[in-house]
């Protein structure tokens, strides 16, 4: 399909391009991608198009865990409890496969980042203990909980000492989705 490019208003210079498969653990997901050929702006998104049962992950990270595979969908809010972190949803949010370690090594990034944005010691200082927290359990001296709860259930922490739950209502309520969500009552 041609559509006009919305980046240098050309004409049906935009080709778009979807598919649809089946993915493990996602189920059925649309990918999509759009290319002007006149100004060469792209943009591919992936769209799960099913939804599953409202899920909720807890693991209590340790060394012996840190290869744990974790599969973030673009709905899913990723916490660590015990260091204040939290990851939620928004419109441009989206998903990864990773493992634990990966999932900590994208909070000390976020953190990094924010700390280079503050300007007050104080906050500066919360952040530098929250790094050397991270490292700590990445060196298996400190132990935290990861968490990924997701009102579409396309996440999961793969491993057999990880505690799988439905959400509760109140739970998904409190949940960003990163998407807007229309309810039929």
């Amino acid at each position: 399909m041609k559509i006009d490019c919305p980046v240098c208003e050309c004409k049906n210079s935009m080709i778009v391009i979807t598919k649809t498969e089946n993915i493990p653990y996602f189920g059925e997901i649309m990918e999509s991608t759009a290319k002007c050929h006149d100004c060469g702006y792209k943009h591919s998104d992936i769209m799960c198009l099913e939804q599953k049962e409202p899920v909720r992950y807890e693991l209590k990270v340790d060394k012996s865990n840190l290869n744990a595979r974790v599969i973030r969908s673009q709905s899913a809010t990723i916490s660590i409890p015990e260091l204040g972190l939290k990851v939620e949803p928004g419109p441009r949010s989206q998903g990864y496969v990773s493992n634990v370690e990966g999932v900590l090594t994208r909070f000390h990034d976020a953190v990094i980042t924010a700390m280079n944005l503050v300007e007050d010691e104080q906050s500066k200082e919360n952040a530098s203990n929250i790094l050397k927290e991270l490292e700590r359990v990445k060196n298996g001296e400190d132990t935290v909980t990861v968490i990924v709860e997701d009102p579409f259930g396309h996440s999961i922490i793969i491993h057999e000492d990880a505690l799988k739950r439905k959400l509760t209502l109140e739970e998904i309520k409190n949940l960003k989705t990163g998407f807007t969500v229309f309810e039929n009552e």
